[in-house]
């Protein structure tokens, strides 16, 4: 699972440092080109896995005892192709269960869930409805029992 960049797990969320980058060639020391307040600071890649540690700490705080040790992670696109079990689509994401060796995983794919979005808002709802699919197949349940919102059910 080389590319990934994993998001939260036992030992809670990744946070990113944002310090001064070093003193190239002599000109000083370099800092960001957008200020934190304007709305381009962050790229994509980093808007999107801010919404998807929303949602998973969200859901985190719903079954907090089943969920204790899951890690999220999230790659650009699928490595391979489709097991023959999965749907000859595009993997949105996968769900890999707790073993000896490792915690229970959840791996998003930004861009095929990217690709599906037209609107700002649809983003966030679709990571809601992956995540929440992927963590019910570790659960054994249904995605709508575990975020009823993300489908429209109260």
């Amino acid at each position: 699972m080389t590319g990934q960049r994993v998001l939260g797990g036992a030992s809670g969320p990744v946070g990113r440092s944002r310090g001064r980058r070093r003193d190239r060639h002599g000109r000083g020391l370099r800092g960001d080109l957008l200020p934190p307040h304007l709305p381009g600071h962050l790229s994509r890649r980093e808007l999107f896995e801010d919404t998807v540690l929303d949602a998973a700490r969200a859901l985190v705080e719903r079954y907090p005892r089943r969920l204790e040790h899951l890690e999220v992670a999230v790659e650009e696109v699928p490595l391979t192709d489709p097991a023959p079990w999965e749907e000859s689509a595009v993997a949105l994401g996968r769900a890999f269960p707790a073993d000896r060796d490792h915690p229970p995983r959840v791996v998003l794919f930004r861009r095929p869930i990217q690709t599906r979005c037209s609107l700002p808002g649809d983003l966030e709802l679709l990571v809601r409805q992956v995540l929440a699919d992927q963590i019910a197949s570790l659960l054994h349940l249904d995605p709508e029992d575990v975020d009823p919102e993300a489908w429209g059910e109260d």
